[in-house]
């Protein structure tokens, strides 16, 4: 395990937030215009709707980012091999942010309309490919930026400041942009001018905030290595699974457990809204107003729960998570209807938000801590091919909730002999069995050393 940097040694209670840890955590921030703006609550919501672009869209986006999950997982463990051959970690994030920044701006082009839709496919998948890719490079960064003490705290901190980057910017659009007719600048609703503009915002933000860590950051040392090409970097790298399962099976298993706990995760966020409007009675306007306080919840308890982190280790934090997570999921199942206890009265709704909320709490400190526990664990020179891994076995098993989701809901139906729309509510029990089937396999997990 690297030595300690005196340079980003603790100093006071926020002492671990340097110059660099600012910088790095900024793309954080700036991250959130493609994760909370692109894929979660404005423009993959946009491109679905069936009255602007045709019946066949939301299948269709399951097929494109299907295909863009496949490429990450191929392309994912040899950009990070190559990265830590040849040091070139900075270059590689800094043309990865600068093409998501150019494909985020081009959505501005995607027009309601059926002749439209892939365009937007294309641009959305395409875009993912390319902000994973940046993403392994970065997560691997926070080894460079932190010792083995304070890394829960920087990998919160980081963490913590996209979710709140989430917060601004979607309460940036919605005021300016998505709720009024006409918003800012005289920008209407006609032909979708403040989605598309609002990816024109978003692309500026991802790009102003990101300019810390791409002026600041630097390329390493490039490392002796026979290896060469794209084919001798999948030689290296399941060489280094050999190793890893030879001289601790554990890392080999956190991998595992926390490819099939992150796809829980990702199904929380990427069905919350949908269960929110089909199970729950929320508008198209009260979903927005949720994710926005869900990223509060789930940023504030990102940046706490480092301390945790720090202080207890990654894994106690991940087992905790999961199993709070998993029990207010089946809360908000069992009392879809409402609840009326004594003074205690709750809407549908109500019981949405109280426990909803109650499970994107965890949701960042999960993704956080298991960050930080790779990071720790990581063999120096290695993190960016570790990292690597970490994003393939995460895609590999990707189509687990939205499988889990549809398939819960189906049985439903068929047993109680209703449609499909009256029992979307069971949609939470797959994601339910997601998370519980992570937290399982990542009980053998070892805890990480202690410093």
């Amino acid at each position: 395990m690297k030595q300690a940097n005196k340079e980003i040694s603790p100093r006071g209670a926020f002492g671990f937030i340097t110059k660099r840890v600012l910088a790095w955590s900024m793309w954080d921030w700036g991250s959130a215009a493609f994760n909370a703006v692109v894929t979660t609550f404005v423009f993959t919501v946009y491109l679905t709707n069936a009255e602007l672009f045709g019946p066949d869209a939301n299948a269709d986006l399951g097929w494109a980012l299907s295909v863009g999950g496949l490429l990450i997982a191929i392309v994912a463990p040899a950009i990070g091999q190559w990265t830590d051959r040849t040091g070139k970690r900075q270059t590689m994030l800094t043309a990865s942010t600068l093409a998501v920044v150019v494909i985020m701006a081009l959505l501005f082009f995607v027009k309601p309309g059926e002749s439209y839709l892939w365009l937007g496919l294309i641009l959305v998948a395409v875009g993912n490919v390319i902000f994973e890719t940046g993403s392994v490079v970065y997560n691997a960064m926070v080894t460079d930026i932190s010792t083995p003490k304070t890394v829960g705290r920087v990998s919160g901190f980081g963490w913590g400041l996209g979710y709140v980057g989430g917060i601004v910017l979607l309460l940036i659009l919605y005021v300016g942009f998505i709720s009024p007719d006409p918003g800012w600048f005289g920008v209407s609703h006609a032909d979708g001018a403040n989605i598309r503009v609002s990816m024109l915002i978003a692309a500026a933000w991802m790009l102003i905030a990101s300019i810390p860590v791409i002026v600041t950051g630097r390329n390493t040392e490039p490392k002796n290595s026979d290896v060469r090409g794209v084919i001798g970097a999948y030689r290296e790298l399941f060489r280094s699974i050999a190793r890893l399962w030879r001289t601790d099976r554990s890392v080999v298993w956190f991998l595992i457990a926390s490819a099939i706990f992150r796809d829980g995760l990702a199904g929380v966020f990427t069905f919350g809204g949908v269960l929110a409007g089909a199970a729950f009675g929320f508008s198209a306007g009260d979903v927005l107003i949720f994710g926005i306080a869900a990223n509060l919840v789930a940023g504030i308890a990102t940046i706490l729960f480092g301390w945790l982190d720090d202080k207890l280790g990654a894994r106690m934090v991940i087992i905790v998570s999961l199993t709070l997570m998993t029990v207010s999921g089946f809360l908000v199942f069992l009392l879809h209807g409402g609840l009326s206890l004594g003074p205690i009265q709750l809407s549908a709704t109500g019981v949405f938000w109280v426990f909803g909320l109650m499970l994107c709490i965890f949701v960042g400190p999960t993704q956080s801590a298991a960050r930080s526990y790779l990071a720790r664990i990581a063999p120096r020179g290695a993190e960016g091919e570790i990292f690597g891994l970490y994003a393939t076995t995460g895609r590999a098993v990707s189509f687990l909730s939205p499988f889990m989701y549809s398939t819960s809901i189906t049985l439903a139906a068929s047993a109680m002999g209703v449609a499909k729309s009256q029992v979307a509510y069971f949609g939470i029990l797959g994601i339910i069995a997601v998370l519980f089937a992570g937290l399982l396999a990542f009980l053998p997990v070892k805890a990480q050393a202690k410093y």
